[in-house]
């Protein structure tokens, strides 16, 4: 009795040593282009990031009732092409997808690298057409796109000459440069989107857009996709005597031959214990703290117009961006703040304004929250903390103000 049940368990802890771990991702963005009126296809350009530390492959769904053609994938930090297939629902279940569907057919990408331990990412682009006619159609002169979407930041590209007459889903509407309308949005909602989307021709759409300089200073800024933005942060409290924070700061550095990122520290704070790595890699990046003139001095006064002597500076650096690829960094620190983090009585206060629309806030250990200014997502962490994630799909800034309270 006893050899057969040390057998079974021998046998069972073998058959869990080759299951591979589940697969997990992060910072998924689909931008769909609609090809000619008639035709139900749409370009998909899927941005995704396989997370599970030391994976190798990644899977990607291909939607029922869509038939996939034109595919390409390509690798976000080169911009080279990725070998993929396409395999069945088995075969994605057996690499890590766990509710794999086994009527279902899957992209298997073969990721440049494993994806590094210890937060690493490996990041892709899928680019694919799919002919779809259920929904993408045509109403008389109008064509309508009415597709229930799960991803939370999207963006749909009307045909050149089209213009948006309804939109059920609150969205900003951008103009492309080739003069294409574009609503993008960013669903906060733990639901899929049920998007209908109408549009018709108008001879007046078929120009380019108008620069974004001819309409007044900060349009540029405001006119910025906010859904294709992928800057993250999340701090992490200590406890509120001490007024400090550690932070982490997710950053994509998109520019050819850029190598170094300059994070100037925000007036009122200091800031200590530096660190960063480059995601796509695992490999640790060097930095060093500049103060007034030295910012400018060491050219990165653009960065940090109006530096004063008191003004700081992290400089992380790494390799520049190769040309047709990106960066991926994360950058952590920590800060002290004490007019922004403070114990008033027996509350904890976190009182600070978000410009990103990604922000996170992870309270002490041992306290609970008790308000929150803005809308957010709480859960607990496998530790017991509280956690509240932000997300603002407006080009603006919101003013958090939290409290918590000490648990008996």
């Amino acid at each position: 009795m006893y050899r057969s049940l040390l057998l079974a368990a021998l046998l069972s802890s073998r058959v869990a040593a080759t299951q591979p771990a589940p697969q997990t991702e992060a910072d998924e963005y689909t931008r769909y282009e609609l090809l000619a009126p008639g035709s139900a296809k749409f370009r998909i350009l899927y941005e995704v990031t396989a997370t599970t530390a030391g994976a190798t492959h990644y899977y990607n769904p291909i939607r029922r009732g869509s038939v996939a053609s034109d595919e390409h994938v390509f690798d976000r930090a080169t911009g080279r092409p990725l070998v993929f297939d396409v395999v069945t629902g088995t075969v994605a279940r057996a690499g890590g997808v766990a509710r794999a569907d086994s009527t279902q057919q899957y992209i298997r990408v073969t990721l440049a690298r494993a994806v590094p331990p210890d937060g690493g990412e490996a990041r892709i682009l899928i680019d694919k057409t799919y002919t779809d006619t259920a929904s993408y159609v045509t109403d008389g002169a109008d064509i309508v796109f009415r597709r229930p979407l799960g991803i939370k930041r999207n963006a749909v590209v009307l045909p050149r000459g089209y213009e948006l007459v309804s939109s059920n889903y609150p969205a900003q509407v951008l103009q492309e440069e080739d003069g294409r309308v574009k609503v993008s949005f960013w669903n906060g909602t733990p639901a899929e989107a049920p998007l209908a989307l109408r549009a018709r021709p108008a001879t007046s759409m078929a120009a380019g857009a108008v620069p974004s300089a001819s309409l007044g200073i900060g349009a540029a800024a405001r006119l910025d996709e906010r859904a294709h933005q992928n800057r993250e942060i999340v701090y992490f409290l200590r406890q509120p005597e001490t007024h400090a924070f550690d932070l982490y700061h997710d950053y994509t550095e998109t520019r050819p031959g850029v190598a170094a990122y300059v994070n100037v520290v925000r007036a009122g704070s200091a800031v200590s214990g530096p660190s960063a790595r480059n995601l796509d890699t695992g490999e640790i990046l060097k930095w060093e703290v500049l103060r007034g003139d030295a910012i400018a001095r060491a050219g990165f006064g653009a960065e940090a117009p109006d530096a004063t002597p008191q003004t700081e500076a992290v400089v992380f650096r790494f390799a520049p961006v190769p040309r047709g690829g990106t960066t991926r960094l994360r950058m952590s620190e920590t800060y002290t703040d004490s007019a922004r983090y403070r114990l008033a009585g027996d509350e904890l206060v976190w009182d600070r304004a978000f410009g990103r629309p990604a922000n996170a806030v992870v309270l002490p250990a041992g306290w609970m929250l008790t308000n929150s200014s803005m809308p957010a997502t709480v859960s607990e962490l496998s530790d017991g903390r509280v956690r509240l994630d932000f997300v603002n799909p407006r080009p603006d800034e919101i003013a958090v103000l939290i409290t918590a309270r000490r648990r008996r």
